[in-house]
């Protein structure tokens, strides 16, 4: 039985260890890392900030979705961020998940 346990949780860890590599890969193949460090500004603010910002907002999920799809100017300064409307709801949900689950910087 302990066997079966351990093996499930590594089965478990390296799932979300594939999607949290899928999710940044996404991430990149989209250009967001273009403007958004994951732990550094660029041009758009760290995704690690982004994850701190909102880390106790219920809705974050659904906002940050929101805000991917169609896009934001003035929640982080007045540079426009272009919305990611071709991308799939699966793919935003995913780099969503990514990104709240962000440690916040030291």
């Amino acid at each position: 039985m302990q066997l079966i346990k351990t093996t499930l949780v590594c089965a478990a860890l390296g799932l979300a260890a594939m999607s949290v590599q899928a999710s940044e890969a996404l991430a990149d193949k989209n250009a967001c890392l273009n403007c958004h460090g994951v732990s550094k500004k660029i041009v758009g603010p760290a995704f690690s900030d982004i994850a701190a910002k909102y880390k106790d907002r219920k809705d974050a999920a659904a906002y940050m979705t929101e805000k991917i799809a169609k896009g934001s100017t003035g929640v982080w300064g007045q540079i426009p961020m272009p919305g990611m409307p071709q991308l799939a709801a699966d793919e935003v949900k995913s780099m969503v998940a990514w990104i709240l689950a962000l440690p916040a910087k030291k």
